[in-house]
């Protein structure tokens, strides 16, 4: 039988629905942190292994977080999210300008500055065998029974049952990114998205493949932005509002092509560099109008953890 923690390749379940904010004794309800996705294999024998849901290493990203297997009792397999802290709350570019960073000085000063916490969700792996298969309020049991100690670098991540109104406006209050109703009796399913995980969004956002940029005035660029919808990239508008210089930099390393990766070159455009569609983003936005716009978007940063062929149309 194949050891999930000798292999290393775990593909995490995901949200499979968005909803309003409700009250079940049948879910729990925990903060919807915003980071990045990450697996930890720990061992407090042996060591530290962190990977995102490509299956990227990133411990040289966050060296910070090389000692946390000494913070568990037993070799263990834990789901949970990579956040940096910037003024009390999860800073969601700070760790996005982390993955992307490849200089050892740059992230050793980083880490210094805005180190790393890795908040644990999930345990998938305890001792010598899955615990998969178990109903999630057993997981979550499982998961608070292996910490020696909390700390900065590793926590669990906290959930109230029944109250998830009051949750999600205190969510709200705090300008946080929402809550995750989880059902109680769920199973774990690896690479799956499943409606036993409902995510209760207060700041929307999406991902987008970065399929070009228009130069403006004063420096400010312009990302023109598409999704696939049935295999096909589709053109999904722009975003100004946010892109840095650092930001501009990566996407004019990508190679030009001479034609818009859509159909036709939608209108407004007609000046646009094209790139190939390799980079995500997330943009933020108020909420989207009745033609399917975002209102108010704003460049959240990029994604180094996510593949655009992932970045498909909502419906």
């Amino acid at each position: 039988m194949t050891d999930i923690f000798e292999t290393k390749d775990i593909k995490p379940m995901l949200i499979g629905e968005t909803a309003e904010a409700f009250d079940s004794e049948d879910f729990i309800y925990e903060l919807k942190l915003d980071g990045e996705r990450c697996i930890a294999y720990l061992d407090p024998n042996t060591g530290t292994e962190l990977r995102n849901k490509r299956n990227m290493r990133m411990l040289a990203k966050v060296p910070e977080l090389s000692e946390i297997h000494r913070q568990v009792k037993s070799r263990c397999i834990l789901d949970g999210e990579l956040i940096i802290l910037k003024d009390g709350k999860p800073d969601f570019f700070e760790i996005q300008k982390r993955s992307l960073t490849a200089n050892s000085f740059k992230i050793k000063l980083h880490s210094a500055q805005f180190p790393a916490s890795f908040i644990a969700f999930d345990v998938l792996y305890h001792i010598d065998r899955e615990t998969v298969s178990l109903p999630l309020t057993e997981r979550k049991q499982i998961l608070d029974s292996l910490i020696v100690q909390e700390n900065d670098r590793l926590s669990v991540s906290r959930f109230i049952e029944r109250e998830g109104k009051a949750f999600y406006e205190l969510a709200v209050r705090q300008e946080l990114e929402g809550v995750v109703a989880k059902r109680k009796d769920s199973k774990y399913f690896f690479g799956k998205r499943t409606k036993d995980w409902i995510k209760i969004k207060n700041l929307l956002d999406a991902d987008f493949v970065m399929c070009g940029y228009i130069e403006k005035e004063n420096n400010v660029i312009s990302v023109v932005l598409g999704q696939y919808r049935e295999g096909r990239l589709i053109y999904k508008g722009h975003v100004t509002l946010g892109v840095s210089s650092d930001d501009f930099r990566i996407m004019a390393k990508q190679k030009t092509i001479d034609f818009p990766p859509f159909q036709e070159t939608p209108p407004g455009n007609e000046n646009a560099v094209w790139i190939e569609p390799n980079l995500v983003c997330t943009v933020q936005y108020m909420m989207k109008t009745g033609t399917g716009s975002m209102r108010q978007p704003v460049f959240k940063g990029l994604r180094a953890d996510k593949l655009p062929e992932e970045c498909v149309e909502s419906v």
